[in-house]
């Protein structure tokens, strides 16, 4: 094997933890830094959970080194993933002191979900090197990663990480403009956006409305995107069907009210016990189980496939 980047990975959380852990099993040696001691305490044995999710060798949990100084991290990576939390100033003064610690040659990337990259980028001298690398969570078994190009001037570091993602098993796709949520979340969050639209009209409850994706057009989607769909039966049907529909969708041009009343009086999701729904502890906890299980059953079959 040939000898791979070092690589540094920016935050030991949720994200983080995963993302190194599926470039040091692409034979990456990797180094995390977070400003948590306990984050960096349990980065092992966060990462040995994976290893044998996986039946991987544990060598692997071997190759990721716990860094508490941010230079140590980067200091002779050839690419970087930040993987921080979702603050447009905290990246883009992390963005700067990167820029001065890795070596010029190294590729800065941005796990962002939604904040345009030259926004994460805005304190960078040198913005040729920065791309976006929007990974879904869990990073290690969902394949799919967003890259994102600022400018012309982007591509070359664009390919070259598209070529390290793929060597590590990723799926990266292109994303050729910088936009807010890139496509993935713009996608995701319109679907929510006529959800939630739905349930505070009274058309229906939070339950139907998963139902209704999951077992309708959901079952579809994991083999037929939109776009093929829309092919698949026609382009007439669609525009005909966007005639009637279209001027009906709503439109909020910011969070639904009724999603910020939610909030407003603490229901908050899973860990309150109510969000659009209720939720006892064994329900929400079955509810991780059962997408742990898919994942990882969808990311086997996928590696069986490629052998």
């Amino acid at each position: 094997m040939s000898k791979k980047l070092a690589a540094g990975v920016i935050g030991a959380g949720l994200m983080g933890h995963g993302i190194a852990y599926l470039l040091a099993r692409a034979g990456h040696p990797v180094r995390v830094y977070d400003s948590s001691p306990e984050a960096l305490a349990s980065l092992p044995e966060r990462l040995s959970t994976i290893a044998a999710m996986f039946g991987d060798d544990t060598a692997i949990v071997g190759r990721v080194q716990a860094c508490t100084d941010l230079g140590d991290a980067v200091g002779d990576a050839g690419f970087v993933v930040e993987a921080a939390l979702e603050n447009a100033a905290l990246k883009q003064d992390l963005f700067a002191e990167l820029e001065r610690l890795a070596p010029p040659d190294c590729i800065l990337a941005s796990n962002t979900s939604a904040i345009p990259i030259a926004t994460v980028a805005e304190k960078v001298r040198d913005k040729a090197r920065v791309v976006g690398t929007h990974f879904w969570n869990p990073p290690h078994l969902v394949p799919l990663v967003e890259v994102v190009q600022i400018a012309d001037e982007n591509l070359p570091a664009v390919e070259r990480t598209i070529a390290i993602l793929r060597d590590a098993g990723r799926h990266p796709v292109h994303v050729r403009k910088d936009i807010p949520g890139f496509i993935g979340n713009r996608l995701q969050h319109a679907l929510k956006r006529e959800a939630i639209a739905l349930v505070a009209a009274g058309i229906c409850d939070a339950e139907t409305i998963d139902d209704v994706v999951k077992q309708g057009f959901g079952r579809r989607m994991g083999v037929l995107g939109p776009m093929e769909q829309s092919d698949l039966v026609g382009l007439e049907l669609t525009s005909n069907i966007h005639k009637t529909l279209m001027p009906s969708l709503d439109s909020t041009n910011e969070p639904h009210p009724y999603l910020l009343a939610r909030i407003e009086a603490g229901h908050l999701g899973m860990k309150t016990g109510e969000g659009f729904r209720t939720w006892t502890a064994d329900e929400a906890e079955a509810v991780r189980e059962r997408l742990r299980r898919t994942l990882l059953a969808d990311a086997s079959k996928g590696e069986d496939e490629d052998t």
